[in-house]
């Protein structure tokens, strides 16, 4: 779509959103990539590094052998770190890691030991610079993802309803809550940009009903526009039947059945989108190798389910779907927070 050239806005907007990160001068700091890494980010990310006066230093390592058999996309769980003990001590002795890896470190098994030694961690979404030009982070992002966590943690019970027949019932009591708003300051935490997001892991055994994958949802593991209704039932966390007729359907029993595995049925993550620049119909701009679908995670009102691996349930798996939902309501507890996938701020004040 466009050259994979280096462009001095590019290097202006990594150093912007790396100075919001609190990289200063004199900083001792890792780019993290692999071998099929985004070359052009990798090479922004350390002129951007130089540019505010940082010392950055490279760790790269070389793309894993494919293990899975099915193809894997967009899982946020970089395998890239197995067995390297002596790059995880370099990066957990970096200030900040700017991580460049394919899926990034967000659920590695790994990252708890980056982030125990105190770096401060941003993963730069394997985009291209000018879907992340679109989606630099601001202050406002940060103000109001941090309300909606608020709100998160107080509540008991998430309810999700849609026009299309989606009607899900979840437990957030005790479920490890979170949200991303494109970079992080504090160390030994991680974030991820674009961002803009509000998601809780809920707890074994919270998740039950029915969710509808209508024309116009996402399935971003696919990088594709659902074009005909898929039925998802859920039991106790768990898809257990996928009901449709169509290519769509079809695709999902399919690659679920891949794995052989039955925790890539569970429910990993959900949470509503909060990034009112993020858009859900920029994908269709964009070859598949061009984009992620960070920013379809992240547009405001939308319902996102995600099924995977799940920590807080004691579940790993690198089986994974990330799903956002358009026109659904969410409720926490008596509080409306999405109306047919429109968000309602003034819900979180």
């Amino acid at each position: 779509m466009t050259n994979d050239r280096i462009e001095a806005k590019w290097i202006d907007l990594f150093a912007e959103v790396f100075a919001r990160c609190k990289v200063a001068e004199g900083d001792v700091c890792a780019v993290l990539s692999e071998s099929q890494s985004r070359a052009l980010n990798v090479q922004l990310a350390e002129l951007a590094l130089a540019r505010l006066g940082a010392k950055p230093f490279h760790v790269i390592v070389p793309t894993p052998r494919q293990s899975a058999p099915v193809p894997i996309r967009s899982t946020g769980a970089s395998v890239a770190l197995t067995g390297m003990d002596p790059a995880l001590q370099a990066l957990a002795a970096s200030t900040f890691v700017a991580d460049c890896t394919v899926e990034g470190l967000m659920h590695a098994q790994e990252l708890p030991r980056i982030l125990k030694g105190g770096a401060r961690v941003l993963y730069i979404s394997n985009e291209h610079p000018e879907a992340l030009e679109r989606l630099a982070p601001s202050s406002a992002d940060e103000q109001q993802v941090r309300a909606a966590m608020r709100v998160l943690r107080g509540a008991q019970r998430m309810t999700v309803t849609s026009p299309a027949g989606t009607d899900l019932d979840i437990r957030v009591e005790g479920a490890r809550v979170g949200g991303v708003w494109g970079y992080t300051e504090k160390p030994g935490t991680l974030s991820h940009w674009p961002g803009g997001l509000c998601l809780c892991f809920p707890q074994a055994g919270s998740v039950n009903g029915t969710l509808v994958l209508a024309p116009g949802d996402l399935n971003l593991t696919f990088k594709r526009y659902v074009e005909s209704p898929v039925r998802l039932s859920v039991e106790a966390d768990y898809v257990t039947r996928i009901d449709g007729s169509s290519l769509d359907a079809e695709l999902m029993r399919e690659y679920f059945a891949a794995w052989g595995d039955r925790e890539a049925y569970a429910v990993s993550h959900v949470g509503w989108g909060m990034n009112p620049r993020a858009r859900w119909d920029a994908l269709v701009m964009y070859d598949r190798g061009d984009v992620n679908g960070t920013e379809q995670r992240a547009f405001a009102g939308n319902f996102l389910y995600s099924t995977g691996a799940n920590e807080v349930a004691g579940r790993y798996t690198l089986g994974h779907f990330d799903l956002p939902f358009r026109h659904c309501t969410l409720r926490l507890d008596d509080r409306t927070i999405v109306e047919d996938g429109r968000l309602l701020s003034e819900a979180l004040a």
